[in-house]
């Protein structure tokens, strides 16, 4: 790759930053599984970046005028993740976003953002019974702890658990559907194909409603008619007489049968 040695000076800067990655992707909100909150590790990310390029350079001011450009001016990192990121993220990216925050509805919560592009059947798993796991114990022992809200954390967080499993299994209105993919090679339960892109993967998560936003304008995406017509070679034109339609459902006993008479 052709790159101007400023771009390369930027890039050996930002390797220095590695040590903050994440390695499946998926970062509570909350301290859980002994890792720090979401805060705590921005937090820490910010004051590297600006060390790694300026020694010295970090200042508790600027926290502040980068919250205040971020519409959170007098508040902290914990409410920037929590009620404006997602939002945020969904605007810069043209509401294809590849962050997810995934809540359980409540301010004092279970909440993690997660990284799409690393959201796996593997992954989902691990954020349903590990991390959602683990905050559901505390809530548990909260409630035996007569603890001021457990019970309503306990709740939401298992309602969250139930929700996230239907989507890992797939089957309607939980599953994807990808209209220039025939049935035997629709994605059974939670598999996405990033190729196919957000827009469709992320159907699932919106119609469980387990996202921070899921309607307009906040989170605008749609799986209206597109526009023009399908050749009569594409694999749902006898279906939809070449409509090219994306709201549409398929059972896991259909894409099961399917893929074995094509095998």
């Amino acid at each position: 790759m052709e790159l101007s040695d400023e771009a390369r000076d930027w890039i050996a800067q930002a390797a220095q930053l590695a040590a903050h990655a994440d390695d499946d992707g998926i970062i509570c909100l909350p301290p859980l599984r002994g890792e720090k909150s979401a805060a705590e590790r921005l937090l820490n990310l910010l004051i590297d970046a600006w060390e790694c390029v300026e020694p010295g350079s970090w200042k508790a001011s600027i926290l502040d005028k980068l919250l205040a450009e971020a519409d959170c001016a007098g508040k902290t990192l914990e409410v920037w993740l929590r009620d404006k990121l997602f939002e945020q993220h969904c605007k810069r990216f043209h509401h294809c976003p590849f962050i997810w925050h995934i809540w359980d509805g409540q301010k004092d919560g279970f909440a993690a953002l997660v990284n799409y592009h690393k959201l796996d059947a593997k992954n989902l798993e691990r954020l349903i019974h590990t991390y959602l796991g683990d905050w559901i114990r505390l809530q548990e022992q909260g409630v035996k702890d007569n603890s001021d809200g457990a019970v309503t954390r306990l709740a939401a967080a298992k309602h969250l658990q139930q929700r996230l499993q239907l989507i890992l299994e797939g089957e309607p209105p939980y599953d994807i559907f990808v209209r220039w993919k025939p049935l035997a090679e629709q994605p059974i339960g939670w598999n996405p194909d990033l190729n196919d892109g957000v827009r469709l993967n992320i159907r699932p998560f919106m119609t469980a409603e387990v996202l921070r936003h899921n309607k307009p304008p906040k989170l605008n995406v749609k799986w209206e008619k597109d526009r023009g017509k399908d050749v009569a070679s594409a694999p749902w034109f006898p279906v939809f007489n070449g409509d090219r339609i994306n709201d549409h459902h398929l059972t896991l006993a259909e894409k099961r049968h399917a893929k074995a008479t094509t095998e």
